[in-house]
């Protein structure tokens, strides 16, 4: 880590609350039972997870690094995060999405670190170049410092018209960003169909990773301008200790469709380098990342 960063007051949150229903049929095939695909030991002899926190331990103290769980999961994740004391496990009761999950560790990372620099990285993604994403999560950490009231999203060049994934529009788009640059963003497009996905390509718009740096304050402001209703009601929490209640009464948020292409004159995009990402969103991305394994 470099001399620009304050470790002790940087944070890294791993969403792992998703119950992963795109690829359940494939995951049962590899767990034999119904767990949640970032429970899976797909490559490498280690789940989803367990390879998101190897590749986050060089980044962040071990202390500052937060889990966002699911209740019904306990039974995967009681064994998996055994060495993690329980005031690093946000334990929702129920599954309403990315955005109520994002709200709640702001809150209580907040709680405990007003001055608080906080990383998101949801748990079933996969690198081919580990060291190329960390050297692309050091930057950003040291860039989210000057940033203000602004969030960085990390990401990645596209390879090819993918209609499954979020995209993001950079202002300008032409030329193409450098690798670990800047930009604004003009627009966000949230699974477009092909058509679109092939024109975004051509313009070297860039996959959104849904990994997000900034500061708590930041995060805190993108929440208030765009659902003050969920930051209200996760708030309620810590006066009235009833999370239960609490979500069952708030709907489902998608982060990226009601909170990112809500407000993208709040956020910063940061270029990622070749690191060869991909998530384990569907069976054919997933096939193709074991394909790699099997053929070395």
């Amino acid at each position: 880590m470099t001399g620009w960063r304050e470790p002790n007051h940087e944070w890294a949150v791993i969403l792992a609350g998703g119950d992963g229903t795109r690829l359940r049929e494939f995951s049962h095939k590899v767990s034999g039972d119904r767990r949640p695909k970032q429970f899976c030991e797909f490559f490498g002899g280690k789940t989803l997870l367990a390879h998101t926190r190897d590749r986050l331990q060089p980044l962040f103290l071990d202390e500052n690094i937060f889990f966002v769980l699911n209740h019904a999961h306990r039974a995967y994740y009681v064994s998996e995060l055994a060495d993690v004391p329980s005031r690093q496990k946000l334990v929702q009761p129920l599954g309403r999405g990315t955005a109520p999950a994002i709200a709640l560790a702001v809150l209580t990372i907040m709680g405990r670190d007003p001055d608080c620099t906080i990383a998101f990285f949801p748990s079933d993604h996969h690198y081919r170049e580990n060291s190329i994403f960390q050297a692309t999560i050091d930057r950003a950490l040291q860039l989210a410092t000057i940033c203000g009231d602004r969030i960085l999203i990390v990401g990645a060049p596209a390879t090819y018209p993918e209609v499954e994934y979020g995209w993001i529009q950079p202002r300008p788009i032409v030329p193409p960003p450098r690798l670990n640059a800047l930009q604004h963003v003009s627009r966000f497009w949230e699974k477009p169909n092909l058509v679109q996905a092939r024109a975004l390509h051509k313009s070297r718009c860039l996959w959104n990773t849904f990994v997000m740096v900034g500061s708590g304050e930041a995060f805190l402001g993108l929440l208030g301008a765009t659902v003050p209703h969920l930051l209200a009601a996760i708030g309620d929490w810590f006066c009235t200790p009833d999370l239960d209640r609490i979500y069952r009464e708030i709907e489902s948020i998608d982060f990226s469709k009601e909170v990112l292409s809500a407000a993208p004159e709040r956020l910063l995009v940061l270029c990622d380098g070749p690191s060869g990402w991909t998530d384990f969103g569907s069976p054919q991305r997933a096939r193709d990342v074991l394909d790699t394994y099997a053929a070395l």
